[in-house]
Protein backbone atom coordinates (compact mmCIF):
# COMPACT_ATOMS: atom_id res chain seq x y z
CA UNK A 1 0.00 0.00 0.00
CA UNK A 2 1.24 3.58 -0.89
CA UNK A 3 -0.74 7.21 -0.81
CA UNK A 4 1.48 8.36 -3.84
CA UNK A 5 -0.56 7.38 -7.23
CA UNK A 6 2.87 7.49 -9.28
CA UNK A 7 3.67 4.41 -7.51
CA UNK A 8 -0.08 2.05 -7.14
CA UNK A 9 -0.34 -0.59 -9.69
CA UNK A 10 3.31 -1.48 -9.64
CA UNK A 11 5.20 -3.90 -7.46
CA UNK A 12 8.13 -4.62 -5.29
CA UNK A 13 11.36 -5.16 -6.95
CA UNK A 14 12.41 -8.60 -6.60
CA UNK A 15 9.30 -9.71 -4.85
CA UNK A 16 6.20 -8.79 -7.06
CA UNK A 17 4.25 -7.63 -4.43
CA UNK A 18 2.02 -5.28 -5.68
CA UNK A 19 1.68 -1.29 -4.51
CA UNK A 20 -1.88 -1.05 -4.05
CA UNK A 21 -4.02 2.08 -3.23
CA UNK A 22 -5.01 2.98 0.23
CA UNK A 23 -8.75 1.49 0.08
CA UNK A 24 -7.58 -1.99 -0.08
CA UNK A 25 -6.69 -2.06 3.54
CA UNK A 26 -10.02 -1.69 5.01
CA UNK A 27 -11.54 -3.80 1.73
CA UNK A 28 -9.20 -6.58 2.39
CA UNK A 29 -8.54 -5.89 6.05
CA UNK A 30 -5.85 -8.10 6.65
CA UNK A 31 -4.28 -9.53 9.92
CA UNK A 32 -0.92 -8.07 9.42
CA UNK A 33 0.48 -4.78 7.91
CA UNK A 34 4.21 -5.01 7.03
CA UNK A 35 5.48 -1.02 7.07
CA UNK A 36 8.87 -1.59 5.28
CA UNK A 37 9.87 2.60 5.30
CA UNK A 38 11.06 1.63 9.01
CA UNK A 39 12.53 4.92 9.37
CA UNK A 40 8.78 6.52 9.06
CA UNK A 41 7.48 3.65 10.96
CA UNK A 42 5.83 6.24 14.00
CA UNK A 43 4.27 8.45 11.17
CA UNK A 44 2.85 5.71 9.72
CA UNK A 45 2.09 3.75 12.25
CA UNK A 46 -0.30 6.88 13.08
CA UNK A 47 -1.87 7.31 9.82
CA UNK A 48 -3.13 3.77 9.69
CA UNK A 49 -4.25 3.70 13.72
CA UNK A 50 -7.27 2.87 12.09
CA UNK A 51 -6.43 -0.90 11.34
CA UNK A 52 -6.25 -1.72 15.10
CA UNK A 53 -10.57 -1.62 14.76
CA UNK A 54 -10.12 -5.30 13.52
CA UNK A 55 -7.17 -6.00 15.17
CA UNK A 56 -4.62 -6.11 12.81
CA UNK A 57 -0.85 -5.90 13.98
CA UNK A 58 1.89 -3.75 12.32
CA UNK A 59 5.18 -5.59 11.04
CA UNK A 60 8.35 -3.79 10.95
CA UNK A 61 11.85 -6.33 9.32
CA UNK A 62 14.28 -3.45 9.90
CA UNK A 63 16.48 -3.42 12.28
CA UNK A 64 14.89 -6.60 13.37
CA UNK A 65 11.45 -8.33 12.90
CA UNK A 66 9.01 -6.51 15.59
CA UNK A 67 5.24 -6.82 15.60
CA UNK A 68 3.00 -4.73 17.28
Amino acid sequence: MDKNPAKQGKFLPGSRIPIVEEDRLTEDRPDYVLILPWNLLNEVKTQLAYVKAWNAKFVVAVPGLEFS
